[in-house]
């Protein structure tokens, strides 16, 4: 593994080439000495990175007619995203899939994105395959939730999946905000609910209500015994509808762009960390 400094001095075609051997080893540390071949419909053979989304059961008391909270910007958000990714990346990028946390297919993709987690209801049994999964190298992307109610269920879940540790506001300066794109500052990234067709753009940085009067944007994330940040929580955010909406002119670019930048960071940080 390279030093922080080093990594982030170098050009991106190196530290994408280095991630190649960091997602081996990622993979390796999720699925332990097994060699089991992936055998999802439309995978590219080789495939160094494929778009996982979680699936989940709602609570009962928000229960969605006809699909799943899960599937919110499904599966438009994944497809422009992964598309983006293999335009900035060197990476090999593999079909987007959907699995439930009892899969083993799990431990074969090291980053997990899951929406709407203000609206889940996580079993004792999902959260055994979450926690395992996390602690054996794997990395949770959580988005699209607001407001007190939605982070209050949110934040039980966490208490239930790790009783013993803090969920805790993400630094600025954490590697996982600087290993590709330096992230220096808090900015909403909102649905296109949020905003007015040609409107011009959107504000909202740390600390200050944003348009529309939405709360404050928070990171928050969760660390295992070595410093390596398991689950990023991207609260009073909606960065899946900004890879959603990426070719609406109705949507901010500058959202897509910063939405764009901060996923790469986390994958990138997932295949080398």
């Amino acid at each position: 593994m390279v030093s922080r400094i080093r990594t982030r001095t170098l050009s991106l075609f190196v530290v994408i080439g280095l991630s190649f051997v960091g997602g081996s080893a990622t993979a390796q540390r999720l699925r332990g000495s097994s060699q089991t071949a992936l055998s999802e419909p439309g995978d590219v053979p080789g495939a160094e990175f494929q778009f996982a989304r979680m699936i989940y059961t709602d609570l009962a008391r928000q229960r969605r007619g006809g699909s799943g909270w899960w599937m919110q910007d499904w599966p438009d958000a994944e497809e422009h995203f992964s598309q983006g990714v293999s335009r900035l990346t060197r990476l090999d990028i593999g079909k987007p899939v959907t699995l439930q946390l009892t899969d083993d297919h799990l431990f074969d993709y090291p980053w997990l994105y899951a929406t709407q987690v203000g609206y889940w209801d996580l079993s004792d049994v999902e959260l055994a395959g979450l926690r395992e999964y996390l602690l054996r190298g794997g990395f949770l992307m959580t988005d699209d939730f607001f407001g007190n109610s939605e982070w209050a269920v949110f934040a039980d879940t966490m208490r239930r999946l790790f009783p013993d540790r803090p969920m805790v506001e993400i630094p600025t300066d954490d590697v996982a905000l600087h290993v590709i794109y330096d992230i220096d500052e808090v900015t909403q990234i909102p649905g296109l609910r949020h905003i007015s067709c040609g409107g011009g753009g959107f504000g909202g940085r740390r600390g200050n209500s944003a348009a529309g009067g939405l709360p404050a944007p928070e990171w928050h994330g969760i660390y295992d015994d070595d410093g390596r940040l398991m689950v990023a929580v991207n609260y009073n955010q909606d960065v899946g509808d900004a890879w959603e909406e990426a070719d609406d002119p109705c949507y901010p670019e500058a959202m897509t762009a910063l939405a764009y930048r901060i996923a790469i960071n986390y994958v990138i940080y997932t295949m080398t960390h």
